[in-house]
């Protein structure tokens, strides 16, 4: 079933982060686009006067379109999308309504530097554990959807990323790394301009703690630290695989982070 014609910020906002989040593109004027610090999590420019050629189709899931102000540019777009049989919608009052709820941002200066193009690729050690699982994730849910990972021996990474264009990550010697006590998620969460959210500032404690041995800065980190090293025992050398099983753990975690965090069990159970 299609869905509404609209989606209001604070319904969207929910979804972002998710496995399920729906495709966002920001048809906003160039000139917009070049004015603004941030864009929407995940979101793909595209050329509103490209849109009888854009290639989504049904199969594309769900789209949210944005403009500035929720009006022609985006109504006019998944109008457009919507006589092709496709699932869209607009974002309500766009990235003004967005702004005034204080909803966040990812750095458009960034998001142009490190993903010039969809989808992007990046490139890390194999074997991945526990940073190089939360960064994919983090890359994937809110920076590039389509974000392709290649896994390699530690000192072929700066040689694959020379051949393919690849960007590196959580190796020395590379912007996107360890700074300090802080992870390569730290790191791609400052840059990116995310580690103002509440539930990600909070999701990079537990990595940090359990990736760099200090079950101290939070109490969720020595449970991470076990579940993702006995996901690697089950994985091997199966590093997508792994990936898939380890978006889940993070998946949940986010979700626990946002929704259920004051949740509390007991026995015997209460009846409600």
């Amino acid at each position: 079933m299609p869905l509404h014609f609209s989606i209001s910020p604070d319904e969207l906002w929910p979804k972002v982060g998710t496995a399920d989040t729906p495709l966002i593109v920001d048809v906003r004027k160039s000139e917009a686009v070049a004015s603004s610090s941030g864009l929407l999590p995940g979101a793909i420019l595209r050329d509103l006067h490209d849109a009888k050629s854009w290639d989504f189709d049904a199969d594309s899931g769900t789209i949210v379109v944005a403009c500035v102000h929720g009006h022609q540019r985006s109504q006019m777009a998944a109008a457009l999308l919507r006589a092709r049989g496709i699932d869209a919608c607009i974002l309500d009052g766009g990235y003004d309504a967005w702004q005034a709820l204080g909803l966040p941002l990812t750095d458009r200066v960034a998001v142009q530097r490190f993903v010039p193009d969809r989808p992007s690729l990046w490139v890390t050690r194999r074997r991945p554990k526990i940073d190089r699982i939360a960064c994919p994730w983090l890359i994937r849910r809110f920076i590039d959807p389509q974000a392709r990972f290649l896994f390699v021996d530690p000192p072929q990474v700066p040689e694959v990323a020379r051949e393919t264009g690849a960007v590196p990550f959580d190796i020395e010697n590379v912007e996107l790394s360890h700074e300090g006590e802080r992870c390569s998620f730290d790191t791609i969460l400052k840059l990116f301009g995310l580690e103002g959210e509440p539930s990600l500032a909070r999701l990079a404690l537990i990595v940090r703690g359990a990736d760099t041995a200090r079950p101290d800065l939070a109490p969720e980190a020595a449970g991470l630290h076990a579940v993702s090293l006995g996901l690697s025992e089950l994985a091997g050398d199966d590093d997508h695989g792994l990936l898939e099983r380890g978006f889940a753990v993070y998946d949940a975690l986010f979700a626990w982070l946002r929704f259920a965090s004051s949740e509390r069990h007991n026995w015997p159970a209460k009846v409600s």
